[in-house]
């Protein structure tokens, strides 16, 4: 089966789906990542903060960020080689990779609690 690396940048934890400002692209992130594993995916996440020589061992990532920088990242790699840089994969993205049948990510109810970015 495919295997999926993403190397995220430095994030408060192995998610980035803490503290008390969310980002909808860590979230939406996530929930595609969680999506994909429970699916059997393989996807396997990297944090600069937590996991740093991870991305020191990877000839590829390494040269990336030396050439790049850190504000190029996240980075996606698919069986060892660059798909993606400067974002996360999208549900649609990870199931053609992992060559799992594709489901719309689920739309929050007009009513829920989140308004404007904001969540309660």
């Amino acid at each position: 089966m495919p295997q999926i690396q993403i190397y995220d940048p430095a994030l408060c934890c192995s998610s980035g789906v803490c503290g008390p400002e969310l980002d909808e692209q860590l979230v939406r992130a996530a929930a595609d990542i969680d999506w994909a594993r429970s699916q059997g995916g393989s996807v396997e996440r990297f944090n600069l903060a937590q996991q740093p020589l991870a991305f020191a061992e990877s000839a590829l990532v390494r040269g990336f960020l030396e050439r790049a920088g850190q504000g190029a990242l996240p980075l996606t790699l698919l069986d060892g080689q660059l798909v993606l840089a400067g974002r996360y994969p999208g549900r649609d993205q990870l199931a053609q990779w992992l060559g799992l049948a594709a489901q719309p990510a689920p739309v929050p109810a007009s009513g829920a609690c989140c308004s404007g970015g904001k969540c309660c």
